[in-house]
């Protein structure tokens, strides 16, 4: 067993995990925070992605071990208390979702897009966002929500 310390949505944390351990298996079965998702195990749908040191990271193959001393971001991290993230509000507001599975991996990607750059184009927004996989919405809503929340966010 390593021990592993983070912090995670804004609070220290540390655990006695095997080495092979996750960071999505650590983040959902031992800290308990099932916003992140697990889709493919392979990094290709990004239904795991979560912020590392401000970054977005897919959280499947990812090792705990890894993380260790970061900062570590999940969904669950994103709102204020009752009130969301300007992502989630739009995503919310602009339909980005429907049955949810890949929200929380797409709106932390986005976040990091709009992060990294204020004003994103649409081609910009489908580009970043390639690494995220929808099977329900086709994107239109998705890039719309990420366009609104960029307003929100200062862009």
């Amino acid at each position: 067993m390593t021990t592993v310390t983070m912090t995670v949505n804004g609070k220290s944390v540390s655990a006695d995990v095997e080495p092979n351990t996750l960071l999505v298996q650590f983040i959902r079965e031992h800290l308990r925070l099932t916003g992140t998702h697990v889709g493919c195990d392979t990094s290709q749908c990004g239904a795991c992605t979560v912020h590392v040191n401000g970054s977005s990271a897919k959280s499947c193959t990812m090792l705990a071990v890894q993380a260790d001393g970061a900062d570590v971001t999940t969904i669950e991290g994103l709102a204020n208390g009752d009130q969301l993230h300007p992502m989630q509000e739009a995503f919310k507001e602009n339909h980005g979702l429907q049955c949810g599975f890949c929200t929380p991996g797409m709106i932390m990607s986005a976040v990091d897009l709009v992060n990294r750059n204020p004003n994103p184009s649409e081609e910009t927004i489908r580009e970043e966002l390639e690494g995220n996989i929808c099977r329900c919405t086709g994107y239109h809503n998705i890039v719309k929500s990420v366009k609104a929340a960029s307003e929100n966010m200062g862009g």
